[in-house]
């Protein structure tokens, strides 16, 4: 049966009380409030614990506190009342507690020696300082002592002990010279932490007579020093010179030698040793040994590792320091000195102990009447401290009793305190290595509430973002805090609002129905208090054209965009930085409005640019790379290696790629030889390679260099690398376009190309010429020439082939067997003309030539074609000769027949047939005579109607320019046209060809008229030419329709008339782009010239066709060319067999394409109406 476990009453409410979360008040540190709330007095500067001051100079003890009221001060001394006006020497400083000891008008510091506390006190409590413990600085001098000279075998150890005096702090050790040089220290030669001198072992430049010990007490600025040591060093040969000095010639001596010795430790002795040290101080394990040669020092922790980054070595590793030490570095740390002859170590065992440290000092208290609190005071150390209190300075155990307080141990518990329990509280924590002591009020008050937010303060917050709106109280009881938006609005809550403990409210996302007028309010049991702040909500400030990654090629010009759109309330201020640092000081940055502008780019311009643009209530920034691009670097550190006969490798180090990587590298080479000066392209490799084999040709001396290539474009060529000969050998190849071509009719000349320099392969470059007849059992001619590129052989035959063949050879020897080629010797005139020759007229402009071929051997060449001579010898129509201009047409190949096109109608000609080789022409074969038929005519060249009258016009006209036959008669076809453009009936005249005018009657009074005019032949109708002519109306008419033009109803109707015109002149505009026709088009289309032909199939004659602009009425005097074409014959013959031309094109006796055209006559016609829109009184004829 379990047993039951009784627990104290008391210590159950115990426990319970000290679960309760208490809340004490918040002081705020408001300067007004503070002058305002008594507060107990709180230390705020005092002296240190231990506190050494210079005897020479006034000493002042320092005790700073505040409090309401101002606390006053006291002090004792050695645990007594120190009453300081009593001493004259002694004064306090004006509202302080700090003391001030006259030592510089006759006092003596060692009489304030002693432990001094401090009180301040006021009607709230008192607070009281550390124990601080006035000491003297000290320096005394060194005793006098008589020190025999230091005599000390070369090899032995030394020490030299400097032994200061104790002062008062320690004094700082170092050794010098007579000249106050600090001797030299090193593995061998070191300072131990006590300030002995150590020598591992002497060595004969140790011998000196000043080695002085200095100590330096830094309180008094002095420096001390003993007396000069003097060491004399024994070598073994002076060692040995003052044994023999001193002993007879029978005895033995003789010192030995300077022999090594193991490690020995000089400091510390024997094996082990032990230290103690505080925590938080710094640790320091020391080892010095003695031995030949001089050892070297190790540490090592027994049981684990020396603590990282706290673990330093000084003194040539003969010191060990570990800063800030705690408990965890205790242990075994061992020393290990190590020679050459053996090693000796030492363990340290370190204990580290602690003085008392603070886990939670305590904290002052500010209460409401009637509230519950807790001071607490937690302190650890080793050995762990002991916690006493003190109530104002005074143990609690005999201080006043306050029934509302409570201590348990390290806690002092407080419930339902009143104003009286005001007081200040001590905590002293202390163990044998120190102590702690720590203020700690606890104030009592009872305060109504205070708003220490300024009274409509304004805030200013972007949109999107929180809004903290401060209602910084205080009040005891703690009030409570409500807010409320609006002069009347109702208290805020729910989760769109967050309420600090502070009286802070925050909007967590304010947006612009956020802003407005909010209004605080803190209520305890004593009062109540509101006040109101302002929001307003800013738009944010956005960069909505960002910077942009750019590339830019060196020496060029890039520019980045920042451009932002802010609050028009906010003036923002735009920055740029150069990878997060300031932009260059460079006049190369230009900062603009809304950009950044770098001139000429250099590549330490290469980095991330920022834009940063920054308001009173937000910040926004923007980055973008720039990348600066260059060609390459050019590649270096050319090596050949692998040299063969016919190869080589060669590699290379790339240059800098300029951030654009290289995509290939261009090897060239220079033959020094051959060519010097001039580089050759020799191959190309991917831009991953860095080394490549080189074919190479035999007696070139080489070198190379390469090209790196990038987007950018090619880097400068390498330095060249070193030169490599190849050893000669005989041609690998012949020459190339090998011909044998006759530049007269008995030679045969044999070119060639001749090898370069470095396919020479060899010195004394030649070339064997060889030759034969071929179809001929001939044996081959052969000649040796020089390095050149022709031979010519004489004495041939007239055009007859030939074999030829040219091999290389140099002094080693002969290329491979050449390929054989066919030449043939030169050329002569043709002898024979082209026989049989026959003209076949196919029509009027058109005839086919035959003739039979020359054989080729009268051809004497190559054949090249035949040449047809053709001129017109007269026009038949007309029975007149002019000058006879001859045409020429060639035809290629060996044809036997071509044709002659554009020829004249009705005319007579002679041609002649020639052969042609690459000499020239062959004789011309006997000329052959042949007339071109009848055809039709041109358009008349010119048409001009005279005289209108009433009823008549006259009609007056020339002949055709080319009547291209005998003409039989002219066509007249005319037809009226009405003012709405329409066309009348056509009527049609014949007229003879002897006549030039005629009378036109019977015509309607003031009508425009159309009129087509063509000629004949007995081959059909020629081109026509158009005109438009109006007779005037009749003077009677006139003057009526001049009276009713004058009524006023005539010139409304008239005003309506003009406006329909108008507007139908404006749809007609729009139909007419649109491909539309007028009325007039579709008139002329319905009555189109019926002796408008096309070319007739039968007799090859070509169709005469108006062009499209005789069909506009409107446009006066317009005369419109005739457009032939040619019609393709029904015959096997194509273009080809027309032959070439002399010059391309074919004049006015020798065209059959565009040869005729029609003249447009530009004086109007005598009399002619305007051809503009109708007058008002046409338009009234009209109507009538």
């Amino acid at each position: 049966m379990m047993k039951k476990m009784s627990i104290p009453t008391s210590k159950i409410s115990l426990v319970l009380f000290l679960c309760q979360i208490i809340s004490a008040l918040d002081v705020p540190l408001d300067s007004k409030l503070l002058e305002d709330l008594s507060q107990p007095p709180t230390i705020t500067q005092q002296s240190p614990k231990d506190y050494i001051v210079d005897p020479r100079e006034n000493i002042v003890i320092q005790c700073e506190a505040k409090g309401k009221p101002p606390p006053s001060f006291s002090w004792t001394r050695n645990g007594t009342h120190f009453d300081i006006d009593k001493d004259a020497q002694v004064t306090m400083k004006p509202n302080s507690g700090t003391l001030v000891i006259n030592i510089m008008n006759g006092g003596k510091a060692e009489a304030y020696e002693g432990v001094y506390q401090c009180t301040a006190r006021n009607e709230r409590g008192a607070a009281i300082s550390n124990n601080i413990i006035i000491r003297p600085s000290r320096s005394p001098l060194w005793t006098k002592e008589k020190l025999e000279p230091n005599h000390v075998r070369e090899g032995d150890s030394l020490v030299l002990h400097c032994r200061p005096p104790v002062g008062l702090p320690p004094p700082i050790i170092f050794w010098m010279d007579n000249a106050f040089q600090r001797l030299p220290q090193s593995e061998r030669v070191s300072q131990g932490l006590n300030g002995d001198l150590y020598f591992s072992n002497v060595q004969p430049e140790d011998t000196r007579e000043d080695y002085i010990c200095y100590a330096r007490f830094n309180h008094t600025q002095t420096i001390q020093q003993k007396q000069p040591i003097s060491v004399k060093v024994l070598s073994m040969d002076s060692l040995n010179d003052t044994i023999a000095a001193n002993l007879s010639d029978t005895d033995i001596y003789g010192a030995k030698p300077v022999t090594e010795r193991q490690p020995v430790l000089l400091t510390p002795t024997g094996s082990t040793s032990t230290k103690v040290e505080l925590r938080g101080n710094v640790l320091l394990l020391e080892c010095i040994a003695a031995g030949l040669p001089t050892p070297v020092i190790r540490w090592i922790k027994e049981g684990g590792e020396l603590p990282a980054n706290r673990t330093f070595f000084e003194n040539f590793k003969k010191t060990l320091k570990i800063i800030d030490v705690s408990e965890a570095d205790s242990g075994n740390y061992k020393c290990i000195a190590r020679n050459t002859l053996g090693s000796v170590h030492h363990v340290i065992s370190v204990t580290v102990k602690a003085a008392p440290y603070w886990i939670t000092a305590p904290r002052n208290l500010v209460l409401s009447p009637g509230e519950d609190g807790t001071l607490i005071c937690r302190a650890n150390g080793n050995p762990k401290p002991s916690i006493s209190w003190l109530a104002n300075g005074v143990p609690i155990a005999i201080a006043p009793e306050d029934p509302s307080r409570k201590v348990d141990g390290d806690t002092i518990i407080f419930s339902h305190v009143q104003e009286r329990s005001s007081a200040v509280y001590q905590c002293n924590a202390s163990n044998e290595y120190g102590y702690l002591l720590a203020n700690a009020f606890v104030n009592v008050l009872a305060e109504p509430p205070r708003i220490l937010t300024p009274a409509n303060k304004l805030y200013q917050v972007i949109a999107d973002s929180p809004a903290l709106l401060d209602c910084a109280y205080f009040g005891s009881p703690k009030p409570e805090i409500e807010w409320f938006k609006g002069v009347k609005g109702s208290i805020l809550r729910g989760n769109e609002y967050v309420f600090h403990d502070n009286g802070t409210l925050e909007i967590p996302v304010a947006q612009k129905n956020s802003a407005g007028t909010y209004t605080c309010v803190a209520r305890n049991e004593l009062g109540k208090i509101q006040n109101e702040v302002q929001l307003e909500i800013k738009d944010p400030t956005m960069i909505i054209k960002q910077p942009e990654y750019k590339v830019i090629q060196r020496y060029g010009q890039v520019s980045f965009e920042c451009i932002i759109k802010h609050d028009s309330t906010l003036l923002p201020t735009v920055t740029w930085l150069k990878d997060n640092d300031e932009l260059p000081d460079d006049e190369r940055f230009l900062v603009g409005k809304d950009n950044l502008t770098i001139m000429n780019v250099t590549d330490k311009d290469d980095g991330t640019y920022t834009c940063i643009v920054n308001t009173t209530l937000d910040s926004v920034s923007a980055s973008a790379v720039l990348t600066v691009v260059a060609r390459p670097n050019p590649p270096f550190d050319l090596e050949l290696t692998g040299q063969l006969e016919r190869s080589i490798d060669l590699s290379w180090i790339p240059g800098d790629e300029n951030n654009s990587p290289i995509t290939s590298f261009v090897i060239e080479y220079e033959d020094a030889l051959h060519e010097p000066g001039v580089w050759h392209y020799q191959t190309e490799v991917p831009g991953t390679q860095t080394t490549v084999q080189l074919k190479l040709s035999p007696y070139v001396n080489y070198s190379f260099r390469v090209i790196a290539v990038n987007k950018i474009g090619r880097s400068q060529p390498s330095e060249p690398s070193e030169q490599y000969l190849t050893k000669s050998a005989s041609p690998d190849e012949n020459p190339a376009n090998v011909q044998g071509i006759g530049s007269e009719p008995d030679n045969l000349v044999i070119t060639w190309e001749p090898l370069k320099g470095f396919q020479s392969n060899g010195p004394g470059l030649q070339y064997k010429v060889s030759w034969r007849q071929k179809d001929v059992d001939d044996e081959w001619t052969s000649v040796i020439v020089a390095n050149v590129s022709k031979y010519i052989v004489s004495g041939t035959p007239t055009f007859v082939p030939y074999e030829v063949k040219v091999q290389a050879l140099n002094d080693l020897g002969y290329a491979p067997e050449p390929s054989e080629v066919i030449g043939h010797s030169g050329e002569d005139l043709p002898m024979v003309a082209p026989g049989n020759v026959q003209v076949h007229v196919i029509n009027s402009t058109l005839a086919k030539v035959h003739w039979d071929p020359v054989p080729l051997k009268s051809v004497r060449g190559h054949l090249q074609g035949y040449k047809i001579y053709y001129w017109k010898v007269q026009s038949l129509s007309r029975r007149s000769r002019r000058h006879v201009e001859k045409k020429i047409l060639t035809f290629r190949g060996n044809k036997t027949f071509g044709m002659l096109p554009g020829l004249e109608p009705y005319s007579s000609y002679k041609l002649n047939v020639r052969v042609v080789n690459g000499k020239g022409e062959g004789p011309a074969s006997p000329d052959k005579a042949f007339k071109t038929p009848e055809g039709v005519p041109s358009s008349p060249s010119f048409l001009k109607i005279t005289n209108p009258t009433l009823d008549s016009l006259t009609l007056e006209w020339g002949s055709p320019t080319h009547p291209n036959g005998v003409l039989t008669s002219y066509t007249l076809k005319f037809q009226p046209i009405n003012n709405t453009h329409e066309l009348g009936p056509l009527i049609e005249i014949r007229i003879p060809a002897n006549e030039s005018s005629l009378i036109l009657k019977n015509l309607n009074y003031s009508t425009r008229y159309k009129f087509y005019f063509n000629a004949q032949t007995s081959v059909g109708s020629g081109s026509q030419i158009t005109e438009e002519a109006v007779t005037i109306m009749d003077e009677a008419m006139a003057s009526r329709q001049v009276d009713i033009a004058t009524q006023g109803w005539f010139i409304g109707l008239m005003c309506a008339v003009a406006l329909l015109i108008l507007i139908l002149l404006i749809v007609c505009f729009i139909r007419r782009n649109k491909g539309g026709k007028y009325p007039v088009k579709e008139k002329e289309d319905a009555h189109a010239d019926p002796e408008i032909q096309p070319m007739k199939e039968d007799d090859g004659t070509f169709g005469e066709y108006s062009d499209a602009e005789d069909h506009k009425p409107l446009k006066k005097g317009s005369r419109t060319p005739s457009d032939r074409t040619v019609k393709k014959e029904d015959s096997d013959d194509s273009l080809v067999d027309y032959g070439e031309g002399v010059n391309g094109q074919f004049n006015e006796d020798g065209s059959f394409i565009g040869q005729y055209s029609g003249k447009k006559e530009k004086e109007p016609a005598e009399g002619n109406e305007s051809s503009e829109a109708p007058s008002p009184v046409n338009a009234m004829n009209s109507f009538v």
